[in-house]
């Protein structure tokens, strides 16, 4: 249980990397399919007739607990998690755009995406519970918390189909609307959640002890994560069960043309993102609802969790104490995808010198279970942007980690950044992350 409740710190700093995907190059005057992926309404606005997206990643981890510094100076990473009395948030999420293709018909453009998604999380994890399960205090501790507490970590892979249309447009003004349609493929789900969680923690001798407890629990898995956390082969199945869900994107945007040149004084747009859900149905799903009582005079042994990673076996454990009685159990079950709702404009300063205003904003509760997670994201990016290159700066506001900064490049159709690089090297952030990709207009 005590690597659970650490493994998306493992995996930050076995792969360092960020937060919103893409950030400064996913709003770039070189309009292409990657500016599709905050809103459809953009191809309409493609800088070229067809356009090849070859290979695009970006992987991102926020945390309100881990500076970079912190990782650079090698101090202790499992002391700094649990230590204060705030909750853990920690957020690592990956994506892949595959080959993907897009081309404009008239005043129609179409566009057929492939990407995979990975999200790892730990969600308002009470600090005292934390420190129980790994053993680091002598005494005893209160738990009572008012959250639901997650360690949740879900894969899938889409495929959309976009299609934007030229609504009305003149010489100063152009309107556009568009949709992606997404079939999602379910790859791998674990959960494990306890909401409401109070009780006293006590540790004599390393034996530790929880006692007068009250919570309600969801353990949910489906795929190769049943099998553990720590093994990141497990976060690789993508595409392998086949079509089991759908989600929609919507959007509109608005041009205001600057005369002077192919140009434009404002290019804005609104977005919603990620309306819908997808069901796993592999052989080994399972989601079952428990009600924790420990009573009286009762205990629960916590060392019997010490070095459990495998879902599985930290359910039989729950059932073997005889504390936890079965509520409510589906063999097959729907996770949301993390729906947000998107704005930004892009407004020429003067010449080559642009200005992007980006805010994302999760329309539902992380604390939900069987949900996808997103962030809430504010970000501010001046860039250089000529025909060929461009060079751009986005600093961010971002939910769990803060203030964040970073520089990123693009040449042709390549381009390579980070929304944190800055920070990370003058201040003490609470975030890393990179991208690159490289895709063909003509």
């Amino acid at each position: 249980m005590r690597k659970v409740l650490i493994i998306t710190c493992s995996l930050f700093i076995s792969s360092l990397y960020a937060q919103e995907h893409f950030s400064g190059i996913n709003t770039t005057r070189r309009t292409g399919i990657l500016n599709a992926s905050v809103n459809p309404a953009e191809l309409s606005n493609l800088s070229n007739r067809y356009e090849v997206n070859i290979f695009n990643t970006s992987l991102n981890v926020s945390n309100n607990k881990i500076s970079f510094k912190d990782i650079v100076k090698g101090n202790n990473v499992e002391d700094l998690i649990f230590e204060g009395d705030k909750p853990v948030n920690m957020r690592l999420d990956a994506e892949i755009l595959g080959p993907s293709f897009a081309m404009k018909k008239d005043k129609w453009t179409f566009a057929v995406t492939s990407s995979a998604k990975v999200k790892a999380n730990l969600i308002d994890v009470d600090v005292n519970l934390g420190n129980a399960l790994r053993n680091s205090f002598i005494g005893s501790a209160m738990i009572a918390s008012a959250n639901n507490q997650r360690v949740n970590a879900v894969t899938w892979g889409e495929i959309g189909f976009s299609a934007s249309r030229i609504v009305f447009e003149d010489d100063v003004h152009k309107f556009s609307g568009g949709a992606t349609f997404k079939l999602l493929f379910p790859g791998s789900y674990a959960n494990i959640s306890a909401d409401k969680f109070t009780g006293t923690v006590t540790n004599v001798l390393g034996d530790v002890e929880l006692t007068n407890a009250h919570a309600a629990l969801n353990v949910a898995y489906s795929g190769s994560l049943a099998d553990g956390f720590t093994d990141s082969s497990n976060f690789n199945q993508f595409f392998g069960n086949g079509i089991n869900g759908y989600a929609v994107d919507l959007g509109v945007n608005y041009q205001w043309k600057d005369t002077s040149d192919d140009s434009y004084k404002i290019n804005a747009g609104l977005s919603v993102r990620n309306l819908g859900s997808m069901t796993f149905k592999a052989d080994n799903n399972v989601s079952r609802d428990y009600s924790l009582s420990v009573q009286g005079l009762q205990s629960f042994d916590l060392n019997q969790f010490e070095g459990v990673d495998n879902i599985k076996e930290i359910e039989q454990i729950l059932l073997n104490s005889g504390y936890a009685t079965v509520v409510d159990t589906k063999k097959d079950f729907k996770v949301k995808t993390p729906t947000v709702l998107s704005a930004y404009a892009d407004v020429r300063l003067h010449e080559k010198w642009y200005a992007t205003v980006y805010t994302q904003q999760k329309i539902v509760n992380d604390s939900e279970n069987n949900l996808a997670t997103a962030q809430n994201i504010i970000t501010i990016t001046p860039r250089f942007s000529a025909e060929t290159y461009e060079i751009y700066s986005p600093w961010s506001s971002n939910e769990i980690s803060g203030l964040t900064g970073g520089i990123g490049f693009r040449y042709q159709g390549f381009f390579i950044g980070s929304g944190s690089i800055i920070t990370a090297l003058v201040n003490d952030t609470k975030q890393a992350d990179a991208y690159l990709g490289f895709r063909i207009g003509f």
